[in-house]
């Protein structure tokens, strides 16, 4: 779907912090941590970007129209997320590039490259994974909400106390898995009353997500 001229304001200025945090250091110390060349962190982080706004759609379930006292007002819902179709009794259920492919594919990366203890991880995980899945709660006609540091913060926490040699790592992966899994995947059961067309695991824009998890716990462990 073509992006309103406001989104494409906000994308360019979000392009311009995404620059001015490279530039005073914040994402430059985050991926130093992870062991990145500046090359292979615009890399990521562009992927990142740009498969947000790419939905796989995987498979379809029949949903419900939430109650009347619960609906957003459709002026408050354009300006959360633009509305990509009308409601008509099915939600469809997709997989974000860049909230969900991507996070994968690099935590698995970091796991092949760090002496990370595979149960340390799954434990790592498990915490964040509840964590978010306690905080998180389903917003009729939009999707799943989450306070933005509660993943990243319990992240960077959790791997500091399990694993300190290799903290940067591991609170990438468990903050990104772990958000996946407790917020997305444990509250699909949710979706069928949400009343939305489309939900996408990992899909609420990787910057309001699943990107500020993971570079915040970096950048806290």
């Amino acid at each position: 779907m073509p992006f309103s001229p406001l989104y494409l304001i906000l994308f360019v200025l979000l392009i311009g912090m995404l620059l001015a945090f490279v530039q005073i250091g914040l994402l430059t110390v985050a991926v130093e941590k992870l062991g990145l060349s500046p090359s292979s962190a615009f890399t990521l982080l562009f992927a990142s970007l740009f498969g947000s706004a790419i939905n796989l759609p995987l498979f379809q379930i029949k949903a419900e129209h939430p109650p009347p006292d619960m609906v957003i007002p459709d002026a408050l819902r354009r300006l959360l997320r633009p509305q990509m179709r009308a409601f008509t009794g099915k939600t469809v259920i997709a997989v974000n590039v860049g909230g969900c492919l991507i996070p994968l594919l690099f935590s698995y990366y970091l796991m092949r490259h760090n002496p990370i203890d595979l149960t340390e991880a799954a434990l790592a995980i498990t915490i964040v994974a509840t964590v978010s899945h306690l905080t998180s709660r389903p917003i009729p006609g939009l999707g799943i909400g989450m306070p933005i540091f509660v993943g990243p913060v319990t992240a960077a926490l959790t791997a500091i106390l399990i694993a300190p040699q290799h903290s940067a790592a591991l609170a990438y992966i468990c903050g990104t898995l772990g958000v996946l899994i407790g917020a997305d995947l444990l509250r699909l059961k949710d979706i069928r009353k949400m009343g939305t067309p489309i939900a996408s695991i990992g899909g609420a824009g990787t910057f309001d997500g699943i990107f500020i998890t993971g570079i915040v716990a970096v950048l806290l462990a």
